[in-house]
Formats: structure tokens, sequence, C-alpha cells
């Protein structure tokens, strides 16, 4: 196998983070990249994206993290983001069940728009508010684990980015799930007496964000913004 990967350089993976408004998936991202969270931060509009550099397993990488907006009238904004995904996480709340049963439609939208094989392509579900009384809970680690085996799936992990347990470990996990994907392809490729050239995305990225926002709509009202008992998309 030829490889010509650069030595200095990051392994550029895109990571798109879908789910339901309010699950918290701008928190998970913010405390991800940033080590910071604000349980009353707007709704995302549309798409924004942040970079962080991490080292998995003696790999360096760049993560440029997609946060899409979960509402349905942004469909047309987020969707065409989805080509060129690298790794797609799934995110629900544990104390939202209606969270969760989206799942499989925001499974389905991420294939119908980036036409890639499900059972070679890195999805991992993620739960957030891990924090929350087990009062609160509406939905089982179970019960998530039986609906990632009928999807197959094979990472799924619950999340605070209110206390920060798991989140790290939650990119990590995608991280490995997408190069556990990638070294199977490459035993295929050699049974079957290809040659493989290992030629590894690299990046040297100096803006740290970006965002994409429907013209004209500029940042939400007071009357879009959570509660503050609820995390914010």
């Amino acid at each position: 196998m030829t490889n010509m990967r650069p030595p200095s350089k990051n392994i550029l993976l895109k990571v798109v983070i879908l789910g339901d408004g309010n699950v918290g998936k701008s928190c998970l991202m913010n405390r991800f990249v940033s080590n910071y969270f604000d349980a009353n931060s707007f709704h995302t509009i549309g798409v924004e994206f942040l970079n962080k550099d991490i080292q998995v397993d003696q790999e360096r990488y760049t993560l440029q993290i997609w946060d899409t907006a979960g509402q349905e009238r942004f469909r047309a904004l987020r969707t065409p983001f989805y080509r060129g995904t690298d790794i797609c996480l799934l995110t629900y709340a544990i104390n939202d069940r209606l969270s969760f049963r989206a799942l499989a439609s925001w499974r389905d939208e991420f294939l119908r728009y980036y036409d890639v094989n499900p059972d070679h392509f890195p999805f991992v579900v993620v739960g957030t508010k891990n924090d929350l009384p087990p009062a609160q809970r509406e939905v089982t680690a179970e019960e998530v684990s039986q609906w990632c085996q009928e999807h197959h799936i094979t990472a799924y992990i619950e999340t605070s980015a209110k206390t920060s347990e798991n989140v790290a470990t939650a990119f990590a996990l995608a991280v490995q799930q997408w190069r556990k994907l990638e070294r199977s392809t490459e035993r295929e490729l050699r049974a079957q007496g290809h040659d493989t050239i290992d030629l590894m995305k690299s990046v040297n990225l100096n803006a740290n964000r970006n965002r994409f926002c429907c013209a004209g709509l500029g940042r939400p009202t007071a009357a879009t913004m959570q509660d503050d008992d609820d995390y914010p998309n």
C-alpha cells in the first residue's frame, strides 16, 4: 500500500451533528471545542461550524464540526452541507422521547441527501443531558442500544454538555469508528486484489468559525429562545 500521508499535517474529518431542536447540539459542540456551556444560547439558524484539533490513538485530526438547525423550516439550509461528511452524530435528549423517536428520520434524511452505504458509514448515537435527575429520563439506555442494533450502528454514548461528562469521549469514539471502517474498507480492497492509496485529507485552517445563516433572518428574537430549564439547540 502506498502511503502518501503528509507526516506534519492533521487528518481532516467533517463531522455533522443532527437531531431535533433543543436536544443540545450547539451545547455539545461548544463544550467540546471551547469548553464553554451556556444553557440560554440561541437556536442555530441554518448551520455553523467549529474546528477542533485532537489526537486519537497516536493520530492527529482536525475535526470540522457542523452544527445544524433542528427545525423543519431550515431543512433547505442544512441538507446541502451533508455532502462530504465523514462522520454523523445522531443526537437525542434522554428526557425527550420524541427526539429519540426522530433519530430514524434524521438518519433517513442524511442518507437521502448524501448517498452513502449506511453499513459502511460511521453513525454515532449520542444521548445528551445525562446530568438530569433519573426521574426526568424518558429514554433508557437499553432501548437505545436495541435501536442501534436494528440500524447496524455500533457506537452509542450518553453525554452532558453541562458537566462535560463523556463529551470528549464521544468525539474520540466517533473518530475511532471512522478509522475502523476505513481500515475495513482497505482490507476488502486488498482482498480483491486492488492497490489502495492512502491519501489522507490534511488541513491548515486559519479561521476557527464560520456561520451560514438565512439572509435577512439574523439572530432569533427572545421569543425563539428556550426556557432556562432547557438546553438550547
